[in-house]
């Protein structure tokens, strides 16, 4: 099992099972089914915590948080899953989704935010901060590969990716119309729309 570069001190391997999470949260047939088409099982590999790491202190925000193990049967999952266990599992959560050998690394943080898949050894959790709250913040930019030097808030960085997102999808399904628009003046119409969306970016 890979331990991305985690201290030995916060390792607690602990599985946990998909069974006791559909009974305990009593989930329907379809989030079941879903679910079980996805994964294949699940580990509680690691708490961070001053208990574990005593060089970082608690946070105001942030006083621990879970790296969970995700084990996948194929590599193109649905973000619903992650989801759905951010929701049930009450606690911070770095999810390290794996398969065939390679991990992506998964936080939440205002949106879920998802790192480029790589190798299981070249996968890191870095702990850079003196509090939990830091080396939460640290994570959320690194693994949403987001300005760490940017004045604008973690937030608002999130929030504004994901407005450039929408319009950069509608610009593209603009552009797809305007090609096979055989009159004129409605080409002319969805250039116009195109040229406006651009100037927001």
């Amino acid at each position: 099992m890979p331990m991305y570069q985690l201290p030995p001190s916060t390792l607690i391997n602990k599985p946990l099972y998909k069974k006791a999470v559909f009974e305990k949260f009593n989930l329907k047939t379809v989030e079941r089914d879903r679910f079980d088409a996805d994964i294949s099982r699940m580990t509680l590999m690691a708490r961070v915590s001053p208990a574990t790491v005593p060089a970082i202190a608690e946070g105001n925000d942030i006083k621990g948080f879970y790296v969970l193990q995700v084990i996948l049967k194929h590599k193109e999952y649905n973000v619903q899953n992650i989801l759905l266990l951010q929701k049930l599992i009450p606690q911070q959560i770095v999810f390290a989704l794996q398969f065939e050998g390679q991990t992506q690394l998964c936080i939440f943080h205002t949106r879920l935010q998802q790192s480029e898949w790589r190798s299981d050894n070249d996968t890191i959790i870095p702990l850079q901060g003196l509090t939990l709250d830091a080396v939460w913040n640290n994570l959320v930019t690194t693994i949403g590969d987001l300005d760490a030097t940017s004045e604008e808030s973690i937030e608002r960085q999130i929030i504004n990716r994901e407005e450039r997102e929408k319009v950069l999808q509608q610009i593209e399904s603009l552009e797809k119309r305007c090609r096979t628009e055989k009159q004129t003046h409605k080409k002319y119409e969805l250039h116009q729309q195109i040229v406006k969306l651009k100037a927001q970016l």
